[in-house]
């Protein structure tokens, strides 16, 4: 699938954008793994931990298994409470925006001031469904002025694959948000 194919989603995510000085080259594949800051890895590892055995324990809502389920969905919690805790350290207030848009190739957000096309930036996605947090870079590839501030498009170019996943169910969540809350306005 090219990344033109993923679809993005209405949805106001908090991110750090900060665009990278001039001679500060993307890193390759292998730096840009070794970079990454623990708490981002520790997100995305605790991320598939959950893709994993969802089903599991989904599978122990019978009658036999409830009382375990209930149990090590308590714990689930537990454990993204101090995740979220965790990754809100790595946020930074001076490079803070909200996105627009978000998707799996690239996000859009609000900015006081332009951005040039074709800038790099280093960027730091906190997601609340799934809980979890994304490191990554990416290129502006458009900034348009919009009622005095400007709404500034980016395209992920260095964005590890498990990421990738994770901002396709988030956006498929937001999704399935949006067409329930639909369904209940239709039917009042």
């Amino acid at each position: 699938m090219s990344q033109d194919e993923y679809f993005s989603v209405h949805a106001h995510l908090k991110i750090n954008v900060e665009v990278l000085g001039d001679g500060e080259p993307v890193p390759s594949e292998v730096e840009f793994g070794r970079e990454i800051p623990i708490a981002f890895r520790i997100a995305s590892q605790c991320g598939d931990i959950d893709n994993s055995v969802e089903k599991e324990i989904n599978a122990l809502n019978h009658d036999e298994g409830q009382a375990l389920s209930k149990f090590l969905r308590a714990q689930n919690e537990k454990i993204n409470l101090l995740l979220g805790f965790m990754l809100a350290q790595q946020d930074d207030p001076t490079l803070r925006y909200q996105t627009e848009t978000f998707g799996a190739s690239s996000l859009t957000f609000i900015a006081r001031k332009a951005f040039e096309k074709g800038q790099t930036v280093r960027l730091k996605l906190f997601l609340e469904n799934p809980p979890s947090a994304i490191y990554c870079y990416g290129s502006v590839y458009g900034c348009k002025e919009k009622n005095g501030k400007f709404a500034v498009g980016v395209k992920y170019i260095r964005l590890l694959e498990e990421d990738r996943d994770v901002l396709i169910r988030a956006a498929l969540h937001q999704q399935q948000k949006l067409l329930r809350q639909r369904a209940l306005e239709r039917n009042s």
